[in-house]
């Protein structure tokens, strides 16, 4: 087998992508059969509904069993992820059961054991979506809510204290993954004290090390010792670690400081290349090269294909010009296929739930016990 090809497997394990409509198209099916996609990302556009207002179901698992079935037999197993959190941020809503955001949870009354709880909800989640034939959930946020004007992470978070904010996220991540779905915390090293939404614009955090420490950093150093099995990149400055480079892009957070540092072994997945604080600063192509040589192992590009190619067609080349650069796509490509292999040994061993848990009376009665606080 030639290098060119090796390469090109390789950078097929790092692109994790998305797609418009609801079916896939052609090329996307023909990218995954050449081992050319590591991951298909859902969103609420690809979701069709039933003519009722609801979720297709039958139309779901059509899709979900079309793109891994795309992988030809003996290829690497496709990953098909979702964000499925709760409160604003979940993809999959009616017949599945409707979900209350996790900051409900600083609100549960006395007595009440938030963990035990949140690693419940978190199974619940998990079972509807590998019984809907999902993999992977990016959830939980990890997160502390501390800026009440933060745009983009406010009621996502499970709570306004770090402590609390682990304990909580790091439950329902158990929850996910006792049932056979991947857990992916996020987003490192923080993004709940930003006043700015990085799908429009770059955030930026002027904290000093040991404020960033105690609040925003604790939670995942919390997940790093529980070894979750996943972590999403942030696009926002931290000036303190690396000031003007957003922590996607910066080798002094991922690598030096998520690596190295905190001692993280797990997957590093950037957040959407696609969002506005990476492409309108710098050139999708040189952001994904960027990415990678910081330590991230798997890149989201969730809309555009054009952008998609251009990814693939830099890092190819990347790789292919630059021994360093061909090294730590191999390093990556080899994370992921890793995890694969991981998740596949443990499925195997699981029954896949039925669609009779979708919206069930069990996981009803645990989103209104969250619910009732969520509404005091």
């Amino acid at each position: 087998m030639s290098l060119s090809h090796d390469l090109r497997r390789d950078v097929g394990q790092l692109l994790w992508l998305g797609f418009e409509g609801t079916s896939p198209p052609s090329t996307l099916l023909e990218d995954i059969a050449e081992g050319d996609v590591g991951a298909v990302v859902l969103f609420r556009r690809n979701l069709a509904d039933n003519g009722a207002g609801e979720l297709s179901v039958s139309k779901l698992c059509a899709l979900t069993d079309a793109l891994h079935q795309a992988v030809p037999a003996g290829g690497m197993p496709l990953w098909v992820v979702i964000d499925q959190e709760g409160g604003s941020v979940q993809r999959v809503r009616a017949p599945a059961t409707r979900w209350p955001a996790m900051m409900g949870f600083d609100r549960l009354g006395p007595g009440q054991d938030d963990a035990e709880l949140a690693e419940a909800i978190g199974a619940a989640v998990g079972r509807e979506l590998a019984a809907l034939g999902i993999d992977v959930d990016f959830a939980p946020v990890l997160d502390v809510h501390t800026n009440p004007n933060n745009p983009v992470i406010g009621e996502r978070a499970f709570g306004t204290d770090p402590e609390a904010v682990a304990r909580r996220a790091l439950a329902f991540a158990r929850g996910l993954e006792s049932v056979g779905v991947v857990s992916c915390g996020k987003h490192f090293p923080g993004h709940g004290d930003t006043d700015t939404d990085s799908h429009l614009a770059l955030p930026r955090l002027d904290h000093d090390r040991a404020r960033l420490d105690a609040v925003e950093l604790l939670p995942f150093q919390r997940a790093v010792a529980a070894r979750i099995p996943m972590l999403m990149t942030a696009h926002v400055v931290f000036a303190a670690i690396d000031d003007g480079v957003p922590a996607t892009l910066s080798r002094a957070v991922i690598t030096g400081l998520l690596r190295e540092q905190m001692g993280y072994q797990g997957l590093i997945v950037s957040d959407d290349l696609d969002m506005r604080a990476i492409v309108a600063h710098v050139g999708v192509g040189e952001a994904a090269v960027a990415a990678i040589a910081a330590g991230c192992d798997a890149l989201l590009l969730c809309r555009d294909p054009v952008h998609q190619r251009r990814a693939r067609a830099a890092l190819i080349d990347a790789g292919s010009d630059d021994r360093l650069m061909r090294d730590a796509i191999a390093r990556a490509a080899e994370r992921v296929r890793t995890a694969k292999a991981m998740h596949a040994a443990q499925i195997a061993e699981l029954s896949r739930p039925g669609l009779d848990v979708l919206g069930c009376d069990a996981h009803q009665d645990l989103a209104a016990r969250l619910g009732a606080a969520s509404d005091d």
